[in-house]
């Protein structure tokens, strides 16, 4: 059974920093490209950054310069890094598998989610 478990999130003001991290199980960790979307208040699935089994990044243009996103096959853990955080990046952040090793499919077309973590920025 495929399981991803976020955590690291909570509530940080502007300007701020945060890590999340995800554990993933049930699946060879290596094998597949894992990424970050995520959900604020009223609004639709976005998608922040993905990174291929071998390491590629392809991180969304807003957020690239404040995101990093990273991977140990290892220890089977995917980590988001954000820094300069603003109101505007509050959501639910999900840890999300893809189906394949590259990252030649839709961003939004993963085929696993956890449960999420909540990002609050607020002063």
């Amino acid at each position: 059974e495929v399981q991803l478990v976020e955590s690291g999130g909570g509530q940080v003001q502007p300007g701020g920093s945060l890590g999340l991290s995800c554990e993933a199980s049930g699946f060879t960790f290596e094998n597949y490209a894992m990424g970050w979307v995520r959900q604020a208040p009223g609004k639709g699935l976005e998608w922040i950054s993905r990174i291929a089994g071998g390491g590629l990044v392809e991180t969304w243009d807003s957020v690239k310069a404040r995101f990093t996103l990273s991977r140990d096959n290892a220890k089977n853990t995917l980590t988001l890094q954000m820094s300069d955080l603003k109101p505007e990046d509050t959501a639910v952040y999900y840890c999300v598998k893809y189906r394949i090793f590259g990252l030649s499919d839709d961003p939004l077309l993963y085929d696993y989610r956890g449960q999420g973590t909540q990002v609050t920025v607020s002063s």
